[in-house]
């Protein structure tokens, strides 16, 4: 009896901790300037700088660790890298299961976004794209340092979430029955442009361009308040799937981190055009030719 007792007065303590500290392990998907001022000296954040080098030499957040979004998130057929690779990249950024990642890029929104997409689908969900990119408002709200940071090396643990991720086959089968958004600009939605040797659409898909997520500013393109997005989002029912494409995964990504956030339940066609558009296989819709 006194050590099943025990057990129930440490159930309760657990759950007593857990409700008084709800947020202990998160944060916002589109992180605010204001929490990662509260939190910067939170030993537990790894920030992460998606631009390149080049640009991340020049000056970025101290303590910063830089990860090429283009260069790192991809294999060479512009799909996710393999989970060795993935693992050892996120093992050496210090990245583990109590850290908190927020990440920051040049201000397309979907190189941050496209390494919020991977850690989520790795099963790894304390992850936050910053609302603001790099440019005069980090500048002049953080301390900015010149010097490679190297952080301290963790064991980062993949737990692949398969719900947030489409093949080519399931995005096939899903047409009809789930609602699928084209990410990518007008012009290629269209059939007008592609970098695929076929032009047009995946079959029902609907275009909402990622651009239009964000706001772009001089001193730096900043991510558009929650009422805009819900108002841009509205017509998009909340009781169906959505799968997400664009060109190669990154676009796609931004649209999956907003409309994560407002409760619909998304998930990324990695493929996307770069695959569906050069497979002759698989049906297209290309309104340029009607």
């Amino acid at each position: 009896m006194g050590k099943i007792f025990k057990i129930i007065v440490l159930l309760f303590s657990f759950s007593l901790y857990l409700y008084s500290n709800p947020q202990k392990e998160q944060i916002p998907a589109i992180t605010p300037l204001s929490w990662l001022k509260q939190n910067y000296d939170n030993s537990n954040i790894v920030i992460i700088d998606l631009r390149p080098y080049e640009e991340y030499k020049k000056g970025h957040l101290k303590n910063a660790i830089n990860i090429p979004g283009l260069q790192s998130l991809f294999d060479d057929k512009f799909f996710m890298p393999k989970l060795d690779i993935l693992k050892e990249l996120f093992s050496n950024a210090g990245i583990d299961s109590n850290k908190l990642v927020v990440a920051y890029d040049n201000g397309d929104f979907i190189w941050a976004a496209r390494l919020y997409w991977i850690l989520q689908t790795l099963g790894h969900s304390n992850v936050g794209i910053l609302e603001v990119a790099y440019g005069k408002e980090l500048i002049d709200s953080f301390e900015i340092s010149t010097d490679d940071y190297v952080a301290q090396k963790s064991e980062f643990v993949p737990r692949i979430d398969n719900s947030k991720i489409e093949t080519k086959l399931s995005t096939l089968i899903s047409i009809g029955d789930k609602t699928i958004i084209d990410g990518r600009q007008e012009e290629h939605y269209v059939g007008q442009k592609s970098i695929a040797k076929r032009f047009g659409h995946i079959p029902t898909a609907q275009n909402y361009a990622c651009t239009r997520n964000f706001q772009v500013n001089t001193t730096g393109n900043k991510m558009r308040e929650l009422s805009d997005l819900e108002e841009l989002y509205k017509d998009i029912p909340k009781d169906k799937e959505i799968i997400l494409y664009c060109d190669g995964g990154a676009d796609a990504a931004l649209n999956y981190v907003v409309l994560q956030k407002l409760g619909y339940k998304v998930s990324v066609y990695d493929g996307s055009w770069a695959e569906w558009g050069n497979d002759e296989a698989v049906p297209i819709e290309n309104p340029s030719k009607e």
